[in-house]
């Protein structure tokens, strides 16, 4: 399937998209482009694939649940602009 200019022209027509004269050729050259790579698409394999509907289902994958100590603590508050007994000192925020 090749889409002209004069398609172009009569869908921005049907669309009461005022598209000019002089953009209706490179128009069509970006919808064949477009029904191209959808006719790719369609060349691949999806047999035993299940359709996805939903991503409210799916399952996430989760990492294990595991305490940690964070890494290296003294190196993480090597940055901080102010620190005491391990931990950072922010300003205080609320009164």
């Amino acid at each position: 399937m090749a889409i002209d200019a004069a398609t172009v022209r009569k869908v921005a027509r049907l669309a009461r998209i005022a598209e000019p004269e002089e953009r209706l050729e490179p128009l069509a050259k970006e919808l064949n482009g477009i029904i191209q790579w959808i006719e790719q698409l369609a060349e691949v394999d999806t047999d035993g694939v299940e359709p996805l509907t939903s991503v409210v289902h799916a399952k996430l994958p989760l990492r294990d649940d595991v305490v940690t100590d964070g890494g290296d603590a003294p190196r993480v508050l090597a940055n901080a602009p102010k620190s005491a007994d391990g931990f950072f000192v922010v300003p205080k925020v609320v009164e």
